[in-house]
């Protein structure tokens, strides 16, 4: 989701530029500036990154510069000019050695150069399509990063799709390990138990660390991760949810597991849900 694109439109009255930068974010936050004169169409404009984008943290500032033209140029007040040389006549008399106004004097007076009025409704209209022209750049930059980022993802899923059919390929050798532990343990105990008995607690401890569970969960989330990235629209809320899931069964597999490779195993799988997860925060 990070992105920054520079968009601007040139028109009669002015010359309008849109920044746009977009981070990381879990919901959509837009923080927007705008120039006085378009105060008003901010909600507009909200309505406009929000059909674009579900995603992020927006910061949205738009620039907006008077053309250099003369359709531009500022107009005199006469009335102003007027009543500011009736002033002068008037301070004259009172005062004769005061010095006449000179026109510089006159032109840095408040009020007597007025900008040409600018039609908000026009200039409103052609910044929101601007702002559409420049939220379209930046989706393409997001997907482009968005591609990059489902080829590195891919490279983890495979790798970590590795990790669990290696362990599930290793079934039978742990239960034959945890059976071998667990006869070690209770061994002594055996003979003070009724016949029976101690099969019946042995199956008990041998459900309790079962990991067939755990390994067809990881198969199933990984494989829908991948459909999820193959897939398109926005993504990144249920990538987020299917790392949760998965770093919960690796943890679980963690927890039963009683062979050392099979801790290492969950070690190394919640290493890549991590780097996964840490990625998918720049997904949409």
């Amino acid at each position: 989701m990070t992105a920054f694109v520079q968009h601007e439109s040139q028109s009669e009255q002015s010359r309008l530029v849109w920044e746009i930068r977009s981070v990381n974010h879990r919901y959509l936050e837009i923080s927007m500036r705008l120039p006085e004169e378009l105060r008003s169409a901010e909600m507009s404009f909200r309505e406009t990154i929000k059909a674009s984008l579900s995603r992020g943290r927006i910061d949205a500032v738009l620039r907006c510069q008077s053309a250099e033209s003369s359709a531009n140029s500022p107009e005199l007040n006469l009335d102003t000019i007027n009543q500011l040389m009736a002033w002068s006549r008037t301070v004259q008399s009172t005062a004769p050695v005061a010095s006449e106004l000179s026109i510089a004097d006159i032109l840095k007076w408040p009020g007597v150069l007025t900008p040409e009025r600018i039609d908000e409704d026009q200039l409103s209209v052609t910044a929101k399509a601007t702002l559409t022209d420049a939220l379209s750049a930046l989706v393409s930059q997001r997907q482009r990063e968005g591609r990059q980022l489902a080829v590195v993802i891919n490279a983890k899923l495979a790798a970590a799709r590795d990790i669990v059919i290696g362990v599930q390929s290793r079934g039978p050798e742990l239960d034959q390990h945890a059976r071998q532990r667990l006869n070690e343990r209770v061994s002594e105990f055996a003979e003070q138990l009724e016949p029976g008995r101690f099969e019946q607690e042995l199956v008990l401890l041998l459900a309790k660390s079962d990991i067939t569970e755990e390994i067809d969960r990881l198969q199933l989330h990984l494989a829908e991760v991948e459909n999820i990235l193959n897939g398109s629209g926005p993504v990144g809320r249920r990538l987020d949810f299917l790392m949760q899931e998965l770093n919960r069964e690796a943890n679980t597999l963690g927890s039963k597991s009683n062979h050392p490779e099979t801790t290492t195993a969950a070690v190394d799988l919640k290493v890549l849900i991590e780097q996964m997860r840490e990625q998918i925060q720049n997904i949409e």
